[in-house]
């Protein structure tokens, strides 16, 4: 559009040039005297007049999204440009022979009654009247959202969930005018600013996807409604399911959307910026067939998290659930910690890990990636992962009625991907996969690229991802509030999220975070004590796959003498450690203080103190527990 106004000014230019001075006064009606006159006034007819084609070539090009105010279209008004929003328009230009394809192929070809257009300029509108000429024609008007609205106010890092001080209540977004008819087909042209980092997150996209789908609601019928997304970037995914996807030609997106479903998402709200579940929910509330539902985690790369994915399934059946829980594993897990996983009520299923292409060799977020296997569990229609290093202690089965992806929030506008309501789908697998070599993640992690793809997401409350962790600012008021919450019983909390050292890792006297100064941030001994809980429910074939290692029970005591050397005013390390798993050895090196000896030394190596793998739980054991 830039380059066809500058061809127009250009050659309002070279005309101008070439005219005499009686022409430029003819123009304008401004009659000379004589050639002073002439000479002071021509520099200034000039500029108006590359300002008069200029303006003819915008109004031209305009989408027809405008201001309320409005009662026409916008080229009718003369103070158009002055009100027009730059955030809805999109300078694509569109391939008319994919449109034809993708038309053509729409139920053999079948004719479209009633179309709506919206976010087309008229010459865009123009063009498809010729294209579709037996159609009746609708330009959809639709306000603009106000310019205060931005992404951090649709989704706030923080929000006031229990309403002690405020209610907390989102911007509205203008809602789009419904025709009085029915409509077949709604094109929408959607800006992408793909070439800034947050492309994704912008209210004018936003906006014109959810005033699509409240449209394509409003036209439900006995026949089928289409919508036609031209656009460079994806549609945002969550709302529009790439299995609703009937055809991508280039920059041409055709969908054929579920309008019950799509209508369940538009009664939420439009952003974090309230909940969309409310802070005490109904725990019976309806979800789909509970047989295509399952909790959901994954194991890669170490069996460190095998005990507590083992506490967290025992968790979640202690609460009266009955659905699937599936598991992830990689080669690395080996087959006798399967087994504990399988008699935990695991079904395990074995996947290729996933490298992340950002990550160092040998890093912590290396294999990462691998979470996203679990959109290949396309055998489920609904699936609430977890992190392994949780307990659920409510039921949180109500989670299953909520759309993909319903999640607490973590920090800024993104949420927190250790309890997160997913809906399985291989083409949304392969739309993950498709990006990582150009999304950044915030944290080089999986749960920062999962922002960057599903960055419209629905807060629930936090009480369903409860960190165990207590903010440098927090006062003593907030600090004891928390402890409380922790401790509880019954439970208030419905799922506890350990953050730091694992309580399985830790002695189970006291938690082990007391012991080094930057993570006494995590330390509560109240959450420490209701996570051994849960572990004393456990069979005891069970609780054997929480043993300590000779190496950590090393690292526990080294840990344990630095706070002394400091200490540390919580006292901790004055506490006599009572742990059984002290007297067990599961290694075929048992002298963990032998180990401390030579602590640290550069020619220290693990691989003299590797254990050999323990015999497989058996079958009939299984069958006992």
């Amino acid at each position: 559009m830039e380059a066809r106004q500058r061809s127009i000014e250009d050659m309002c230019k070279r005309r101008l040039q070439r005219s005499k001075a009686y022409d430029v006064d003819k123009l304008f009606n401004i009659p000379i005297q004589d050639k002073i006159a002439k000479c002071k006034f021509h520099h200034m007819k000039l500029v108006l007049a590359i300002v008069i084609c200029g303006v003819f070539a915008t109004v031209l090009y305009l989408p027809t999204v405008y201001h309320h105010e409005h009662v026409s279209p916008p080229v009718s008004q003369p103070n158009f440009v002055s009100r027009f929003d730059p955030r809805y328009i999109s300078s694509l230009n569109i391939s008319w022979e994919e449109i034809k394809k993708v038309i053509g192929t729409i139920s053999g070809n079948k004719k479209f009654h009633s179309i709506g257009l919206l976010n087309l300029n008229k010459i865009e509108t123009d063009h498809w009247k010729q294209l579709t000429p037996n159609s009746d024609h609708t330009v959809l008007h639709l306000d603009y959202v106000e310019k205060n609205v931005t992404w951090d106010t649709l989704y706030p890092e923080w929000i006031d969930e229990e309403q002690e001080d405020e209610i907390p209540v989102c911007p509205s977004l203008p809602k789009i005018e419904e025709p009085k008819k029915r409509l077949d087909l709604i094109i929408i042209k959607l800006p992408c600013r793909d070439h800034e980092a947050n492309w994704s997150r912008d209210v004018a996209r936003l906006h014109l996807q959810l005033a699509t789908a409240q449209l394509a609601v409003s036209s439900e019928g006995y026949q089928p409604v289409h919508l036609l997304f031209v656009t460079k970037c994806f549609p945002i995914p969550n709302l529009f399911p790439c299995k609703e996807l009937v055809l991508r030609e280039g920059n041409m997106w055709l969908y054929k959307p579920i309008l019950h479903t799509l209508g369940a998402k538009l009664r939420l709200p439009v952003g974090s910026c309230e909940l969309a579940l409310p802070f005490k929910p109904k725990e019976q509330g309806q979800s789909g067939n509970s047989h295509r539902e399952a909790y959901a985690t994954i194991l890669h790369s170490a069996h460190v998290y095998v005990c507590g994915a083992i506490a967290a399934a025992r968790s979640i059946r202690m609460t009266g659930s009955t659905r699937d829980l599936i598991l992830l594993v990689d080669e690395t897990i080996s087959k006798y910690h399967r087994s504990g996983l399988e008699a935990a009520g695991w079904k395990i299923r074995t996947i290729q890990r996933i490298r992340n292409p950002k990550a160092e060799k040998n890093a912590y977020n290396e294999w990462n990636y691998s979470k996203f296997r679990l959109w290949q569990l396309a055998d489920y229609d609904k699936v609430i992962f977890i992190d392994a290093d949780l307990l659920v202690l409510r039921n949180i089965d109500f989670l299953f009625s909520m759309p993909e992806i319903s999640a607490t929030g973590n920090n800024g506008s993104l949420f927190n991907s250790g309890v997160m309501v997913i809906e399985p789908s291989n083409c949304t697998f392969q739309l993950l996969m498709d990006h990582i070599t150009e999304i950044d993640s915030y944290n080089g992690g999986d749960q920062g690229y999962l922002n960057e793809i599903f960055t419209w997401w629905h807060r629930i409350p936090r009480h369903m991802n409860f960190l165990k962790n207590f903010w440098s600012g927090d006062d003593e008021a907030v600090k004891a509030k928390k402890t409380r919450l922790f401790g509880a019983e019954p439970p208030i909390l419905y799922v506890l999220h350990y953050l730091g050292f694992k309580p399985w890792m830790c002695f189970r006297d006291y938690d082990c975070n007391w012991n080094v100064d930057f993570m006494q941030e995590f330390a509560s001994d109240v959450a420490h004590e209701k996570w051994w809980k849960v572990h004393d429910e456990m069979p005891g074939e069970l609780q054997q796959f929480c043993m300590l290692r000779t190496k950590e029970k090393a690292q526990l005591e080294w840990h344990r003498r630095e706070a002394e050397k400091g200490k540390y005013a919580d006292g901790h390390w004055r506490r006599k450690v009572k742990d059984p798993r002290l007297k067990k050895c599961v290694d075929k090196f048992c002298s963990w203080k032998d180990m401390l000896r030579h602590w640290g030394e550069t020619n220290w190596t693990n691989d003299a103190f590797s254990a050999p793998s323990p015999p497989y739980i058996t079958k009939a054991s299984l069958s006992g527990l």
